[in-house]
């Protein structure tokens, strides 16, 4: 019996001694992607020999258990590592939270009072109503016994009743702050129901060892994205961009004084490369449905959780037009608007990360709201065709960038500006964080240290700031938009790191807008639209006495002249691009004859009008184009 005692106490001791809980770590360092971030902790143990399982807690419950790793092993080895959500052990709350939570329950406290006051005021009433009656059938009441019961129950009731309604005010004020309250709790990102993560490693040596242990995973619910400061004092002078950061992270730990860096990268990109097949064409049958390959698109845009308010154009990218009718809908709810007869749309988001287009006739787009200004470009969908006809000529598809993100303004701009001097990349940044040009993506090492707490707010990080050589131009393209443009273009820009994100401008000391910059285009220059200036005048108009239509025979013909006149208010000469179009035929019922394109670069394969004008300060000048369209009369044609 005294040797099984003895055995029973060693094995409890031996199981008491293998597994060791709550074990404390500490954030050290934090790569932020734009979509998601690696938490690196450390935590000093001493491992004796044997198995031994530690448990890490108070973790984000949004770890991806694939990207646990564990290193500063030394000799020991590991069994076992394993992942888990504990729904009992919740978040600690910051001070500001404990806080409003302390302000709350005492608020809740002073609403009991008050419904105590009113509970014993109202059982004081009942008494008195209850108890009214004076004397019986057999005894009569003085007149002067009923005034001096009558004043009392008057002056009583009146006093009790002003007292439950002063309770009730001051009840209803209090209400008011606890909803004020619990308004703020809800800007913070509170959850009440917040979870936490668990990883338990089980760890195996020969001898005890005091070990440094470096863990690190990826959490998702963080990320950060550019914004852009665009700075032009005057048309003669490089452009300053300030390039931010914009940080967030509802990981649930805060990230207190860490290392911090920022990469390009986002590992939640599916990185599994596609294989080519073949494509067999054969004849579809009526009954069957049609279905046509789209390749996925590379869209570098990410969310960006600030932009509450989305606006824009809608375009078709086979005519440039804009698209009435189509519905824009936040992805997975029923909060959507429709774009005007101008292409135009504005939609408030109530916190979904993407937004939805889609118009009949048209492949449906799924963009990120990263910007609260997206113009959106539409593919014509072939799915939507009752038929398919194979015809032994081809038809040459257009150019032009079919990227839902392009600018239709600045879509036509070809890149002609003078040489810039090219400027050797750094490794450095202006403000002496580290540039590392990684294999597919760049890191920004932020030399200073960083506090970001977990509520969902943004930390904003100056990057760097770029004194830009640019080459200023006037734009202007009436047949899509009766403004005129200030655009500046920025050669050698692949040395910037830049991304894909919205800017903020600045002209002349004085905010100008909201533009988009995306660096994703193939050409050689990066032109950026500085907004409209209202001091430089288009119009373009056909003159009332130009024949228009006849007929000969059984064809149409329509003639259409265009003038445009530009006129300069401003006080100082200008170079201005202006571009209009004459239609491409795509039938051969059709024709187009008669071009007269006047003083223009003419590139008759696009049938784009290109002219370099420069207008002397307070000056106008017009230029015109004609062309004729001949067609079947019976037939309708979308000039």
């Amino acid at each position: 019996m005294k040797y099984f005692t003895l055995l029973l106490f060693l094995i409890s001791s031996i199981a008491f001694s293998t597994t060791e809980k709550g074990t404390p770590t500490k954030i050290k360092a934090v790569t932020v992607y734009l979509n998601g971030a690696q938490i690196e902790r450390t935590a000093s143990i001493k491992l004796p020999a044997g198995t031994t399982a530690f448990t890490f807690e108070k973790l984000s419950p949004n770890i991806q258990e694939s990207s646990i790793q564990v290193s500063g092993l030394k000799n020991a080895s590991i069994l076992s590592i394993n992942f888990g959500i504990n729904y009992l052990n919740k978040h600690d709350r910051s001070e500001d939270i404990k806080n409003i939570h302390t302000q709350i329950q005492t608020l809740y406290d002073a609403v009991q009072a008050e419904d105590h006051f009113i509970a014993g005021f109202s059982e004081e009433l009942y008494l008195i109503t209850q108890n009214r009656a004076l004397g019986n059938s057999n005894q009569v009441v003085s007149l002067e016994k009923l005034q001096t019961f009558a004043a009392y129950y008057r002056k009583r009731t009146s006093e009790i009743k002003a007292k439950i309604y002063a309770s009730q005010k001051v009840k209803g004020e209090i209400n008011a702050q606890i909803s004020e309250l619990k308004q703020q709790l809800n800007e913070l990102s509170v959850d009440e129901k917040i979870q936490t993560g668990e990883i338990k490693i089980k760890l195996n040596t020969e001898i005890t060892t005091d070990l440094e242990l470096q863990l690190s995973y990826n959490v998702t619910d963080a990320g950060w994205f550019p914004i852009y400061d665009i700075k032009a004092e005057k048309i003669n002078t490089p452009i300053q961009l300030i390039y931010k950061a914009h940080i967030y992270q509802s990981t649930g730990n805060d990230w207190d004084n860490i290392k911090l860096t920022l990469s390009t990268n986002d590992p939640n990109t599916n990185n599994i490369k596609p294989n080519i097949n073949p494509k067999y064409l054969n004849f579809i049958s009526s009954n069957s449905a049609y279905r046509s390959n789209r390749a996925t698109k590379r869209y570098n845009y990410k969310y960006n959780p600030l932009v509450k308010t989305v606006s824009g154009v809608v375009t078709s990218n086979h005519d440039g037009l804009p698209l009435p009718g189509v519905n824009v809908i936040e992805k997975g709810t029923s909060n959507g608007t429709q774009t005007d007869f101008d292409g135009r749309y504005s939609l408030t988001v109530k916190g979904q990360k993407a937004l939805v287009y889609s118009f009949l006739g048209m492949q449906t787009e799924t963009l990120p709201i990263h910007s609260s200004i997206m113009n959106v470009v539409m593919n014509p969908d072939l799915s939507s065709l009752e038929e398919v006809v194979v015809v032994a000529y081809g038809t040459e598809k257009s150019k032009t960038a079919s990227s839902g993100y392009v600018n239709r303004v600045q879509q036509m701009i070809k890149d002609d500006s003078d040489e810039i001097p090219y400027i050797e990349p750094v490794d450095y940044t202006s403000n002496g964080d580290i540039i590392e040009e990684g294999i597919t993506n760049t890191r920004f090492e932020i030399k200073k240290s960083y506090t970001i707490p977990t509520n969902g707010d943004v930390t904003v990080i100056e990057i760097e700031n770029y004194d830009v050589p640019a080459t200023y131009a006037y734009f202007a393209a009436p047949v899509l938009n009766e403004n005129v443009f200030l655009t500046a273009k920025i050669k050698n820009w692949e040395q910037y790191n830049l991304l894909p994100a919205e800017a903020n401008v600045y002209f002349e000391g004085s905010y100008s807008g909201k533009t988009n910059i995306n660096p994703q285009s193939t050409t050689e220059q990066l032109t950026i639209s500085l907004g409209v200036d209202p001091n430089v005048i288009v119009k373009r108009e056909q003159p009332k006495d130009y024949k228009k239509n006849a007929f000969i025979g059984n064809n149409k013909i329509i003639s259409k002249r265009y003038d445009i006149e530009i006129k300069n208010n401003k006080s100082v000469a200008i170079d201005l691009i202006l571009y209009d179009r004459i239609p491409i035929s795509q039938h051969k019922d059709i024709k187009i004859d008669d071009i007269e394109t006047g003083t223009s670069e003419y590139d008759d394969k696009k049938g784009i009008l290109k002219w370099n004008v420069n207008l002397e300060a307070k000056a106008k000048d017009t230029f015109t184009f004609s062309y004729v369209v001949k067609y079947p009369k019976y037939k309708r044609v979308n000039l």
